[in-house]
Parts: structure tokens; C-alpha cells; sequence
């Protein structure tokens, strides 16, 4: 069949796995994996653990949670990420940002609170205390 998809085929990290065109305007909760570009209106919520691209031409008006976000377009509402977030270009972000790395370029307006947080693999080398470390000599 010419337009089947082999849905046992493993999905590599930044493969386009969804597209939201311009022409669309959805309303709702999406849950999705891998990543996903929105170049068309969306409120409600989004939530993933994989990349979120809200392109140019993207309004979203949403809270999301993703493992990255990055964003050229348009964003109303709180933006959580376990990776980061990238606000380029023209961005605009009213709302607020929770991510352990975020990256704002010149040009982007954002209005709201920015908090870098701690990766879950700093939160694990955090909790190791002078208890949890064994010394071992090195043999000479």
C-alpha cells in the first residue's frame, strides 16, 4: 500500500512525527510523542515528553509540557519543560517558562517569569550524599 506506515518502525530522535498546518485550528488536550510542529492555532493543553515546535505561523494558546519546546511563534499560557526551551526568532510568550535550560534570542518578546530549574540528571547527583561513595585505592 503507497500510503501505509509501518507502525513498528522505530521513531529516530528528530523525526517530524506530527504536523498542524496553518489552515487548522484545534481545541482540546493533545498528548503526543516524538516530535510535533504547530504551524496553526491550538488552545488547551499540550503535553509530551518529547519536542514541541510551535512554528512562525503558530498561535497557542495553552499549557505545555514537553521535554523541549521551541518556539518562533506565538504562545499564550505556561510553558514547563524537562529539557529546555527556545524561544527564536519573533517569538512571542506571554506566560511563564520552567525548563533547566532556556534560551531567548534577540528579537523575542516574552512576558512572564522565566525559572531555570534543575535536569532530572542533576536532581539524581544532588540526592548522592558522603554515605552513598565508596572509595576504592587504585592499585599501583
Amino acid at each position: 500500500m503507497l500510503w501505509k506506515k509501518d507502525a513498528h518502525a522505530p521513531v529516530k530522535p528528530g523525526d517530524l512525527t506530527g504536523f498542524i498546518d496553518e489552515a487548522s485550528e484545534i481545541e482540546g488536550t493533545y498528548r503526543f510523542s516524538g516530535t510535533v510542529m504547530l504551524n496553526g492555532r491550538f488552545r488547551g493543553e499540550l503535553a509530551s515528553s518529547d519536542t514541541l515546535i510551535v512554528g512562525e505561523k503558530g498561535v497557542v494558546h495553552a499549557t505545555i509540557q514537553a521535554g523541549v519546546v521551541l518556539v518562533s511563534g506565538e504562545v499564550v499560557g505556561n510553558i514547563v519543560a524537562t529539557d529546555r526551551v527556545e524561544l527564536r526568532g519573533h517569538a512571542r510568550v506571554t506566560g511563564d517558562v520552567d525548563a533547566p535550560v532556556v534560551v531567548v534570542e534577540e528579537g523575542v518578546f516574552f512576558e512572564g517569569h522565566c525559572r531555570m530549574t534543575r535536569s532530572r540528571a542533576d536532581e539524581s547527583v544532588a540526592r548522592i550524599g558522603p554515605s552513598d561513595l565508596t572509595v576504592v585505592p587504585l592499585a599501583r
